[in-house]
């Protein structure tokens, strides 16, 4: 199961990330130009940032962590995709950015580094890669300084129930057993004609709290969020500035989360 999950969902984001480098989606050449990429859900709990350590987990082709850098953190990006790594480290150069990155299994990351981090900070759509979240929880927990501070804005479970046109219910809120889905294109690519074969699962809130609280951690901050700051699903209307919600679904299912926690 786990050479099976980890060799399927790289090739997922390898591919994904050959494709979303130049999307419209992320706007790359407006990002080396400046700016953020984070979101108005996470940016207040990172306002403190500035000359501390933080580890990125799943930061994909480094956006989000070279905009922790541009409010004075010093980053450390990992992510399992060689292709968004090596995507990071060119735009690296390009910004003269001293941002770090590692290519390996974040469940391995502690193999990669023995640093302890400030900050850890992971967000939207990166938990439902991971069967086990007791490994996952571990991480951050051990990445940590005592009194550090884990910050996460995540897609909520509700989201993930429902096919990908909010016609039915077809997943559990918690769904142990795999995922498994083809898809066409990409979130950020829709237009594309690749298809791929993805696994992942459902990680229901209080399995999230759990865990963390297990590994170690105060949750500090819980709360729900009635969009997306991104226009990544299908059948979306756009309400606000970044807020997206469901056509027909309006103010009637939480679309996102965010978890503050300290390590005690």
């Amino acid at each position: 199961m786990a050479n099976d999950y980890l060799k399927l969902n790289k090739d997922v984001w390898n591919k994904r990330t050959e494709h979303h480098i130049d999307s419209e989606f992320y706007n790359n050449v407006a990002f080396l130009k400046g700016g953020s990429s984070l979101n108005d859900i996470e940016l207040p709990y990172l306002q403190n940032v500035k000359d501390k350590s933080i580890l990125h987990l799943q930061c994909h082709f480094g956006q989000d962590t070279f905009s922790l850098e541009r409010l004075g953190a010093k980053p450390t990006g990992v992510d399992f995709s060689e292709k968004a790594i090596e995507e990071a480290n060119k735009m690296k150069l390009q910004l003269d950015s001293n941002a770090n990155f590692i290519c390996c299994d974040v469940l391995k990351t502690r193999d990669y580094t023995s640093n302890t981090f400030d900050y850890v900070f992971t967000s939207y759509g990166t938990i439902g890669w991971f069967p086990d979240i007791n490994s996952w929880a571990k991480v951050i927990a051990s990445s940590l300084v005592k009194g550090g501070q884990f910050i996460m804005a995540e897609f909520h479970p509700v989201v993930w129930m429902f096919d990908d046109n909010f016609t039915e219910v077809k997943f559990k809120y918690s769904q142990k057993e795999p995922i498994i889905e083809e898809e066409l294109g990409s979130y950020a690519a829709k237009e594309a004609t690749f298809k791929l074969k993805s696994m992942s699962w459902n990680h229901g809130i209080s399995d999230v709290l759990t865990v963390l609280m297990d590994a170690g951690l105060r949750i500090d901050v819980f709360k729900e969020y009635d969009y997306s700051p991104y226009n990544c699903f299908n059948n979306t209307i756009k309400k606000g500035d970044k807020k997206f919600v469901i056509k027909g679904l309006e103010n009637k299912i939480p679309m996102v989360y965010l978890i503050k926690a300290t390590k005690e």
